[in-house]
């Protein structure tokens, strides 16, 4: 009945946020509690969703504030996925999803987690010469989304970075494309028409950008999102690709934020996450678990003196 912490086994912050995130969401849970359990000791030890079904079942059996992820980061290793290193979560929630999903083994229960998470867009690319067009359907499990416009100027809201993401652009000079009917290189237009999302959706904002040279640095400006989110009221008929009883279900309340604090080579993870039994904001920092105010999650916002 209490949110329950996991220990820090050694720069696990990233994985507990993430862990925290699929637990606490009674849709996912509600797949993982059918999986068929494996019939040998070294299957168990191997499988990803048992060992995450293991870590519920101990979060949920006792009084104690946090549990050791020790066996599920066992079980991860045995799959290459490196421990005591930092990850981008972004990069490590890729990783854990498609472990997960190549390891059920019920049909049903793969359509479940793929109906939970998976984004369907159009991807539409037209000849600025020709207009010959061309336009394909693809999945993904996050939305991508830029904090800098086509001008690199700072965006300053969630519903800013959206607009942006879907706005239609203009490929030219070396990022031009070879057009089959021209039969050369040519200008094109570049756009995304959003298809369908799914029940559970995630939102990547990347603040951990490239600089020429190949090192990376981080955004730290404020960056305002709300709690709740109507994409009817954020896109226009252009950028959607569907019909009115798709677009109905297109309001989201906000359920949990993974929010990094530090530089790109030093830095902490923390979760913030609202139970969806009881209405209430939690605040997951490895084994410290507290509850907060929406007021305490707005910190995630962003800004160059930003500290838990």
């Amino acid at each position: 009945t209490e949110a329950i912490g996991l220990y820090n086994i050694g720069q696990t912050c990233c994985l507990n946020s993430l862990l925290q995130v699929f637990l606490m969401n009674t849709h996912f849970t509600g797949i993982l509690r059918r999986i068929t359990v494996p019939p040998s000791a070294s299957q168990k030890s191997s499988s990803v969703p048992y060992q995450m079904l293991l870590l519920l079942e101990k979060m949920q059996s006792g009084k104690r504030k946090a549990v050791c992820p020790k066996a599920l980061a066992y079980c991860l290793s045995q799959h290459k996925v490196k421990l005591f290193v930092q990850y981008d979560a972004v990069q490590l929630l890729l990783t854990l999803w498609n472990l997960i999903k190549g390891q059920l083994t019920n049909p049903e229960l793969i359509e479940k987690l793929s109906d939970l998470y998976t984004i369907w867009v159009q991807e539409y690319m037209v000849c600025q010469e020709c207009s010959f067009e061309t336009k394909r359907n693809s999945n993904m499990i996050t939305l991508p989304l830029s904090m800098l416009d086509s001008s690199c100027h700072l965006l300053k809201t969630l519903e800013e970075c959206l607009q942006c993401f879907f706005c239609p652009e203009e490929l030219t000079g070396h990022n031009m494309c070879f057009c089959e009917y021209c039969g050369k290189k040519t200008p094109f237009m570049q756009s995304m028409k959003l298809a369908h999302l799914p029940q559970t959706l995630i939102l990547h904002l990347k603040r951990f950008c490239f600089k020429r040279s190949s090192s990376t640095y981080k955004l730290c400006h404020y960056l305002s999102f709300p709690q709740d989110l109507d994409f009817n009221a954020v896109l226009t008929e252009e950028q959607c690709q569907t019909d009115a009883s798709e677009k109905a279900s297109w309001q989201y309340e906000l359920f949990a934020v993974v929010a990094h604090s530090g530089s790109t080579d030093f830095g902490h993870y923390c979760a913030y996450i609202r139970s969806i039994t009881e209405c209430k904001w939690y605040r997951f920092n490895d084994s410290e678990v507290c509850q907060v105010l929406w007021d305490d999650v707005k910190c995630t916002y962003g800004r160059s003196d930003f500290h838990w």
